[in-house]
C-alpha cells in the first residue's frame, strides 16, 4: 500500500518533460535511484525509499556531522516518512510529534504525540539530537521555538533542521501576531500541508542568512550552514542548519 500511495504521490506532481533519474547513493537507504518528477526545488526523489530534499540533505548533513546516532535520544518534529524510518532503525530511541491544537499538549492520538513546538511539555534536557524539515517558517514565535528545542537538548546536544532560504541579508517577516489576531506584513503564503491537506500552512517569514544569528540567539553555541555536494548534476540538495548546545 505504501509504495502504491508513493506511486500516486509521484504522479500527480510529474511533468513529463522534466523528467530524469541517475544511479546514487542515498544516505537513508544506500544505492538507489533519484527520479527528476518536475523542475521544482522539492521535484527530486529517491526510488527505493521516497526521500525528498529535505530529506535527502538532512540525512547526509548527519553523516558528514560525525554524530553517532546510535547513541542519540533523538526528537524529531514529524511522525512519518522516510526519515522518520530512518532515525527508527539509526538511534538508540526516537520521540516524533506533530503539532495537533485540538489535542492538549503531551497527549496521544493514534500513537502521535501532540507538541507545540513553541511550548514543549517534554522534559528539559531529554535529548542528544532534534531533527525537523521545514517547520519554523510555519511558526508565529520561532525564537520561542528555538530556545524550547535548546531547553530540550542536553549538554553537547545537536539540532540539524532544513528550511527555505533565500540569498538575502535578513530573514523576512510575512506575517505577526497582535492581540491573538494574524497581521498581514506581506501578501499570504502558503506551504502544503501533508498532514492535513485543506488550504495548507501559513508561512510566517522567509528566512535569510541571518539566519544562524537567530540560532545563536537562541542559546546554541556553535552553528552552520551545511550544504551537501550534488552527486547528481540536476539535483541541488537543501542547505541544513546544524547547531549543537554548548556544555561541559
Amino acid at each position: 500500500m505504501a509504495g502504491l500511495r508513493q506511486l500516486r504521490q509521484a504522479l500527480a506532481v510529474l511533468e513529463p518533460g522534466a523528467l530524469a533519474c541517475s544511479g546514487a547513493r542515498c544516505p537513508l537507504c544506500g544505492p538507489t535511484l533519484l527520479v527528476r518528477l518536475n523542475r521544482s526545488e522539492q521535484g527530486v526523489r529517491c526510488v527505493r525509499c521516497g526521500a525528498s530534499p529535505v530529506h535527502l540533505a538532512l540525512a547526509a548533513a548527519l553523516h558528514a556531522s560525525g554524530i553517532d546516532l546510535a547513541a542519540c535520544d533523538a526528537y524529531e518534529l514529524s511522525a512519518r516518512g522516510p526519515l522518520v524510518a530512518w532515525l527508527r532503525r539509526h538511534a538508540r530511541s526516537l520521540t516524533v510529534s506533530e503539532y495537533l491544537p485540538e489535542l492538549a499538549a503531551g497527549a496521544v492520538r493514534d500513537g502521535v504525540r501532540n507538541e507545540d513546538v513553541q511550548r514543549l511539555s517534554l522534559a528539559t534536557a531529554s535529548f542528544d539530537l532534534v531533527t525537523h524539515t521545514e517547520v519554523l517558517e510555519h511558526v508565529p514565535d520561532d525564537a520561542r521555538a528555538l530556545a524550547e528545542l535548546h531547553r530540550v537538548l542536553r549538554p553537547r546536544g545537536w539540532m540539524a533542521f532544513t528550511v527555505p532560504l533565500h540569498d538575502g541579508a535578513h530573514t523576512i517577516e510575512r506575517a505577526r501576531l497582535r492581540d491573538g489576531r494574524i497581521e498581514h506584513l506581506l501578501p499570504a503564503a502558503w506551504h502544503t500541508d501533508p498532514l492535513r491537506g485543506g488550504a495548507g500552512i501559513l508561512v510566517w517569514r522567509d528566512y535569510g542568512r541571518d539566519l544562524p544569528a537567530r540560532v545563536r540567539a537562541a542559546g546554541f553555541g556553535h552553528v552552520a550552514v551545511h550544504r551537501p555536494a550534488a552527486s547528481v548534476a540536476w539535483f541541488v540538495p537543501r542547505a541544513v542548519i546544524i547547531a549543537r548546545k554548548e556544555g561541559p
